[in-house]
């Protein structure tokens, strides 16, 4: 099934709390795409940002399972939500 817009956003937004409670991995974000915490704080709204939450996730596979573990939701979805977030939930690879 698919998910919806407003669902896509409430799983980023729970991606980037479990990203600010992952004393190892919000270093990382923070690096990798040049945020600072007030970012954080002040863009949390916006989907250019929330894309980023998610493909930030999306890198390594072993911080989807972990995000998906923690939160139960299939290890597909952040893919799903970044897809539709960005616009390309109608691209086929195949």
């Amino acid at each position: 099934m698919p998910i919806s817009a407003s669902n896509a956003e409430t799983l980023a937004l729970n991606v980037l709390g479990w990203l600010v409670a992952n004393d190892e991995l919000l270093p990382v974000f923070l690096g990798a795409t040049g945020a600072s915490e007030q970012d954080l704080r002040e863009r949390a709204g916006e989907p250019e940002f929330l894309i980023s939450v998610l493909e930030f996730l999306l890198m390594d596979d072993s911080w989807v399972m972990s995000f998906c573990d923690a939160n139960s939701v299939p290890y597909e979805l952040p893919g799903q939500a970044r897809a539709l977030l960005a616009g390309d939930s109608e691209m086929h690879w195949t």
